[in-house]
């Protein structure tokens, strides 16, 4: 479980595809990499991954063919950035949302409007997976805890505060350029709840 907080950025060191449909990925990030212990999770753009071996400054993970499959790390390449959040403890503040990271889909930046130094972002989602959205309801983008602010049937928007936009993806990604997405795990619940429902009526 993670909060969407995100806590560090890191770049992609090294991709390596297997015979299988897999890849390995190794990230660069010196503050992290000492702190990590082998099998623990990882939140990588939102996806959480586990730690199969580190160094003092770069740690690994094997991404599996439904995570390429559903998330954008397929696409990811050397030199990309990427966000990186370690897996909540017991104790821990939760700032952000309960962010699971399972991925439910990937979508588009469709346009970045900024306002001095705030900057609005709207994103294209695939059809059906707005109606887990709603004004001021919590989604995760690249698994930052984001507040929504405006959905219409395939689109929706985010707000970035300065410190969120200098230091996550969202603020270097450019329009076109492809995230993934986390709803809200009470409104997946919700809908299956109702869809069920409807089905026994």
């Amino acid at each position: 479980m993670f909060t969407g907080l995100v806590q560090t950025r890191g770049t992609v060191e090294t991709v390596e595809n297997d015979a299988h449909g897999g890849r390995t990925l190794v990230v660069r990030e010196p503050a992290l990499a000492p702190k990590l212990d082998l099998g623990e999770s990882v939140a990588v753009n939102g996806a959480c991954l586990t730690v199969v071996a580190h160094d003092a400054e770069t740690f690994a993970f094997q991404a599996g063919p439904e995570t390429l499959a559903k998330t954008v790390l397929g696409g990811l390449v050397p030199g990309d950035p990427v966000n990186l959040e370690r897996a909540l403890r017991v104790g821990d503040a939760l700032g952000g949302h309960f962010v699971t990271g399972h991925i439910d889909t990937t979508g588009t930046i469709l346009e970045k409007q900024p306002a001095g130094e705030w900057l609005t972002v709207w994103f294209a989602v695939p059809a059906g997976f707005t109606e887990l959205l709603v004004p001021k309801g919590s989604v995760a983008v690249d698994g930052v805890s984001l507040t929504v602010v405006d959905v219409t049937p395939d689109r929706f928007s985010v707000m970035l505060i300065p410190h969120t936009r200098d230091h996550t993806t969202l603020g270097v990604k450019p329009p076109g350029a492809a995230v993934n997405l986390e709803f809200d795990l009470i409104a997946k619940h919700v809908r299956k709840l109702v869809q069920n429902m409807t089905i026994t009526i």
